[in-house]
């Protein structure tokens, strides 16, 4: 008999369909964010809970969990929002995806730090509101970003996946 997993949130299409292969497996087909109840409920009845980072699983629903529950699959980095004391207690495994989202959240911080300097949001938004009218010197000017110095606060994976795009584009 195949392991029961329940996921808390949907999935991409690809991963869901790979795990319906795997397990016996229960998706959140309409995507809501599962109640303290429903937490509760899933985690007395599965033998692997996938949560994500928006489910609390905390004390009560790791303690109140089966004794079929071996497992907690989270998708996603970070495991704050897990009780971790308790799952160790009851032998619980926690996994995580370390690393998983250290190019995209780089990704999305030079984009921030771009979109800031050059202005591409008021330009968007000029462009949108019929209010541009073509290149003018005292245009959106934006600020160049070489030879600029960037604080990045935490050199860990993504402090050092952003340097590095940084650094491409001309910044300390």
């Amino acid at each position: 008999m195949k392991p029961l997993v329940i996921v808390t949130r949907k999935l991409p299409e690809e991963v869901e369909k790979r795990m319906a292969e795997l397990f016996n497996v229960r998706l959140n087909e309409d995507d809501h964010a599962f109640s303290h109840d429903e937490l509760l409920a899933a985690a007395r009845e599965a033998d692997i809970l996938v949560p994500t980072v928006t489910d609390k699983i905390n004390t009560d629903v790791i303690a109140e969990g089966g004794a079929s529950l071996k497992m907690i699959a989270n998708f996603g980095v970070g495991v704050d929002h897990i009780d971790l004391k308790t799952a160790k207690n009851r032998m619980i495994t926690v996994t995580n995806t370390p690393g998983v989202l250290t190019d995209d959240t780089a990704d999305m911080a030079m984009t921030l730090l771009l979109s800031l300097t050059r202005r591409t949001g008021e330009g968007e938004r000029m462009l949108r509101g019929g209010n541009w009218h073509g290149w003018a010197p005292t245009g959106i000017r934006g600020v160049r970003l070489q030879d600029k110095k960037l604080g990045i606060i935490g050199m860990g994976r993504i402090g050092q996946a952003l340097a590095m795009r940084a650094k491409s584009f001309g910044l300390e």
